[in-house]
């Protein structure tokens, strides 16, 4: 592994804030001020390839990276917010379910943020637990 794919390791395992590459770049080149960005994605891809780290992909925004320990994430369907859960290893559950054997599998839950939960209630001025929030949106 190159000096650069050792740091961006050590910073993905270090974050617990789900960076994207642009944060990856801006931290590593606090230590490497001459690093490229695209030396950043490619040591980012390669780590995923090897399974080193995670990728966090969530519709419409910018891949994340994370830690390989076993979790889960929470995301605002709003603001793309991106929290960990730990629900455990459903593993066995899963496969029981689907009938077949999983060789991994990444649980994203959609959810809407406590903030976000707030602007909707004031927005629409209705208690968000009692009110169908899920409409479609316009395209």
């Amino acid at each position: 592994m190159t000096k650069y794919g050792r740091r961006i390791l050590e910073i993905v395992e270090a974050s617990r804030s789900h960076m994207t590459a642009e944060q990856v770049f801006d931290a590593l080149r606090r230590d490497c001020p001459g690093v490229a960005l695209a030396t950043v994605y490619n040591n980012l891809n390669r780590l995923w390839q090897e399974d080193r780290i995670r990728k966090v992909s969530v519709e419409g925004m910018p891949d994340r990276y994370d830690r390989m320990q076993r979790h889960d994430h929470l995301v605002c369907k709003e603001c793309g917010r991106l929290v960990d859960v730990d629900l455990g290893d459903l593993t066995a559950q899963l496969e029981e379910l689907a009938g077949v054997h999983i060789l991994s599998y990444d649980l994203k839950l959609m959810v809407l943020c406590s903030e976000c939960r707030k602007k909707y209630q004031e927005r629409e001025g209705e208690d968000f637990e009692s009110s169908a929030i899920i409409r479609p949106r316009p395209h």
